[in-house]
């Protein structure tokens, strides 16, 4: 910004972006410099953010805003805040662990909307409020968060694959995806394997933020793992084959949406159609799987389909049990 600010309030909001943007701080020359001001004025407006609450932080010349104590100012219109609720319900909803920083944004949310809608808001925050909280996975998420936005790598120790061996790692985390069925994972440099590759939070025993920055590659691709609807998984990581069979008039469901960008769909003579997907983790599928009833019939891998089986037997007593 070579143009000198129109006036002092347009030039504080600046300098509080341009602070909360730069995770590893701004010097005052620097600040001067985009808002074409002497250095006295910069240490005079940084004053002037302190005394409005903004939290300022200084070390070794750079100056900082404290992200954990920093209240981001966001303007919403009131379909933007019904949109923000519905989808920040979708994903209490689902998800595998509880977010208490998730309800905390909902309570604040709520003060923006008019009633009955305020109202109900309130009471959803409320009502998953009572859920538990796992603070390990609250520890876990926050400092995958702050190593992403500060770009920091973080030791974790984790297993790469459910109920493994837990193994400590150094990793850069390039960005945190949600899935519809309630993970929550961490795409990233892995030092250990020295490749990109993906961690499920939950599957983290323990983070701990490093003084390493890294930085993102220009030439990484996220579009791979933004694509399927269940676990995530890298070009490279290992995958399994799940192979899924549906009756002749499910067909037309099936074929008309994209599943996985690994899927394949054959037609049958019969009119049924198979569905063919690579994935991290089967498992992820099994709320999925299991919504459809008798409607899907897994093939493949034969463990899987054993398991359901098993899990069928025993829903079938319960019901014969019942009827008695």
């Amino acid at each position: 910004m070579s143009s000198r600010l129109i006036n002092r309030g347009e030039r504080l909001s600046t300098i509080e972006r341009m602070l909360f943007r730069n995770s590893e701080g701004l010097r005052a020359v620097e600040i001067a410099q985009a808002c074409g001001v002497d250095r006295r004025t910069v240490y005079r407006d940084l004053a002037m953010l302190e005394k409005q609450g903004v939290p300022i932080a200084q070390d070794e010349g750079r100056f900082f805003i404290n992200r954990d104590y920093y209240l981001a100012t966001m303007r919403l219109n009131f379909n933007e805040a019904v949109a923000l609720f519905v989808a920040a319900r979708v994903l209490s909803r689902n998800a595998e662990q509880q977010n208490p920083h998730l309800i905390s944004a909902l309570t604040k949310l709520s003060v923006t909307l008019p009633d009955p809608l305020s109202s109900h808001v309130t009471y959803i925050a409320d009502w998953v409020r009572s859920n538990p909280v796992n603070p390990t996975f609250v520890q876990t998420l926050e400092t995958m968060t702050r190593g992403w936005v500060e770009r920091r790598s973080v030791k974790i120790w984790s297993s790469v694959v459910r109920n493994g061996e837990v193994q400590a790692r150094d990793f850069s985390t390039y960005f945190i995806e949600p899935t519809t069925t309630g993970g929550l994972y961490a795409i990233g440099f892995d030092d250990l394997t020295q490749r990109v590759k993906t961690i499920k939070l939950e599957w983290i025993r323990r983070a701990k933020l490093s003084e390493t920055t890294y930085e993102i590659p220009a030439q990484f691709d996220r579009r791979p793992y933004l694509e399927s609807v269940w676990g995530i998984v890298g070009q490279d990581e290992k995958k399994t084959r799940v192979v899924l069979a549906f009756p002749a008039d499910v067909t037309p469901l099936v074929r008309e949406r994209l599943w996985h960008a690994s899927q394949q769909i054959e037609i049958l003579e019969d009119k049924r159609c198979t569905l063919n997907v690579d994935v991290a983790d089967p498992r992820d599928l099994l709320p999925w799987i299991r919504s459809w009833g008798v409607q899907m019939e897994v093939l493949e891998p034969e463990w899987l389909r054993s398991e359901l089986a098993t899990e069928a037997v025993r829903v079938a007593e319960i019901y014969r049990g019942a009827q008695v």
